[in-house]
């Protein structure tokens, strides 16, 4: 702690004496480390794929450590109280940055006002999944079944508080029907539970392996969270065509930086995360993924972050939803 502490006051006093655009220009000179609050395999993988490409834009390693732990407010509040001077940076997504700090009181940062967000780097949207029993064949036809049938319909999530849990609260809300929330530890058992009939559907991120199951029908596709139709998962409804209160819900990846970092700095890295999710072949690796690249300026990105952060409170706070 002492030694953090004493690199964090020892990297103010170089920013207040060099100026912002010389050391702007002089970044980076060293390595930079990219922290993600995922395990290795998991939410990190986009990173890897344009960990090199923005190595080489910048002429420095850029290092991937996985802190996962927390629902990713470890990794995240460390960021937060690292040195603004663009060498650690946090890869996080919606979860870690705008539900985590209102689920969790103690997670030591805030989503405005502790970072200077850098890029956004992709987005993923929600598809509204259920098992082949389940007598609806549309939104509409799901939506009358949740009303002529109260609190008979379960869904599944991947935990308390998790993007698909207040996603789904969202919907329920919108459509004016009472469901029964299952969670489940993680995204894998929450879908295996939808494929079995222990429950009738679920709100989540698309994968390779679910549209095999939906072409088997063994699952069928009903809508989509996306304000349009979405390229990954054809044939969906947007959910917002029938519950336009419902609007978006977007699962999206971004890259920021500690707050104060200065926006000369901000800026070269921003070139290099939209450099690297423009090289050939990257769009068709992020789609395998279920998921759309999408770099964004820091503005644009800052601004996102403020309406989910407000959003998603919002969403927590009238759902009264709680962590045990």
């Amino acid at each position: 702690m002492i030694g953090r502490t004493l690199k964090f006051l020892i990297t103010a006093l170089v920013l207040a004496v060099i100026s912002p655009q010389a050391f702007a220009q002089q970044f980076p000179t060293r390595q930079i480390h990219l922290i993600t609050p995922y395990p290795p395999g998991g939410g990190d993988i986009m990173a890897r794929m344009i960990q090199e490409s923005i190595s080489t834009s910048l002429g420095q390693q850029v290092v991937i450590e996985n802190k996962p732990g927390a629902a990713g407010a470890i990794a995240s509040r460390e960021v937060a109280r690292t040195a603004p001077d663009g060498y650690t940076l946090l890869f996080t997504n919606v979860g870690p940055m705008t539900v985590a700090p209102v689920m969790q009181s103690d997670s030591g940062y805030d989503p405005v006002k502790s970072y200077a967000p850098v890029s956004l780097v992709s987005r993923q949207p929600l598809v509204l999944v259920v098992h082949p029993s389940v007598a609806a064949n549309s939104l509409s036809e799901l939506i009358k079944l949740a009303k002529d049938n109260p609190g008979t319909v379960k869904y599944s999530s991947a935990g308390l508080g998790s993007f698909g849990h207040l996603s789904t609260e969202l919907f329920a809300l919108a459509a004016g029907v009472k469901m029964i929330h299952v969670p489940y530890k993680g995204v894998a058992p929450a879908i295996t539970a939808v494929l079995s009939g222990e429950v009738s559907m679920a709100l989540t991120v698309p994968t390779g392996t679910m549209n095999e199951y939906i072409k088997q029908g063994k699952l069928k596709l009903l809508g989509v969270s996306t304000l349009q139709p979405s390229p990954l998962a054809p044939g969906a409804t947007p959910i917002a065509t029938l519950l336009p209160s419902f609007g978006a819900a977007e699962y999206w990846f971004g890259i920021v930086a500690p707050a104060k970092t200065s926006p000369e700095v901000v800026a070269k890295l921003n070139a290099a995360i939209v450099a690297a999710l423009d090289k050939p072949g990257m769009k068709e690796k992020f789609f395998d993924l279920g998921a759309i690249p999408d770099p964004s300026t820091p503005d644009a990105f800052s601004a996102l972050i403020e309406t989910e952060a407000v959003r998603w409170r919002d969403a927590i706070e009238k759902n009264n939803i709680r962590l045990n």
